[in-house]
């Protein structure tokens, strides 16, 4: 039960978002800043709204896990020990470049809606879980990999069987950290037309009401916290 406590605070904080993204909340929050309340969003929309945004991030989480953790693997090969530094320079200048301009960038060649949200993300989170998944196999004892050899098994063997089951707990920490960016990034889908929860924010702005931006930044900022506390639960499985 003390392996789940860390759950606790970002499944509240998750939950009291929620409450605050619901319209009469929300209506009476915007009416206590001084703002005339407006038209809010009915729960039932802001659901389906959340329901894309969590599909969409989770996409772009499978994107990232695959190629970061893929080359992090690579990278601490004695074959492609070599390239590990131009791996590294890659995937830093692919985080380097704001989200907005990706999609911006990506919207001629990919078109409206989920595609060139998908490659933001890609190009945000590759970076954090390629050097969390060298750092969490580099942080494998060479005893254990001794070990496994001197048990005659083979490079492949040592790497499924050793390797990164001692190394999962820390590329799951680094897998929650990617999956609360790609949850914070896929608002920004919404400028290119992908129905997130950015889509209310980006409505707000257009006709002025306050309702629905503090609606979407809302639920935006539940799910990442819901999902946190997700990956946090995941991570004490494993370790335990």
């Amino acid at each position: 039960m003390s392996r789940l406590r860390p759950v606790l605070g970002p499944a509240l904080a998750g939950i009291f978002l929620v409450i605050v993204s619901h319209p009469r909340v929300a209506r009476t929050i915007v009416g206590w800043l001084g703002e005339a309340p407006r038209r809010a969003l009915d729960p039932a929309y802001l659901s389906a709204l959340a329901l894309n945004h969590l599909l969409l991030a989770g996409s772009g989480l499978i994107l990232v896990a695959s190629a970061g953790v893929g080359l992090g693997v690579v990278a601490t090969r004695e074959r492609g020990a070599r390239l590990r530094g131009g791996i590294d320079t890659v995937a830093a200048a692919a985080q380097a470049v704001p989200p907005v301009v990706v999609v911006a960038l990506a919207l001629p060649i990919l078109g409206f809606g989920g595609p060139p949200t998908l490659l933001a993300l890609a190009c945000y989170g590759i970076m954090p879980v390629l050097r969390g998944t060298v750092g969490a196999l580099e942080g494998v004892p060479r005893e254990a990999r001794e070990a496994a050899t001197a048990m005659g098994m083979t490079r492949p063997q040592i790497l499924s069987r050793v390797e990164l089951p001692l190394a999962a707990p820390a590329i799951i920490e680094t897998l929650r950290t990617a999956l609360v960016l790609a949850v914070a990034t896929a608002a920004v889908g919404a400028l290119a037309g992908a129905a997130t929860l950015g889509t209310p924010i980006v409505a707000g702005l257009q006709n002025q009401n306050l309702v629905p931006m503090l609606q979407g930044a809302a639920a935006t900022a539940a799910l990442a916290f819901l999902c946190d506390a997700a990956m946090l639960g995941l991570a004490a499985l494993t370790r335990r």
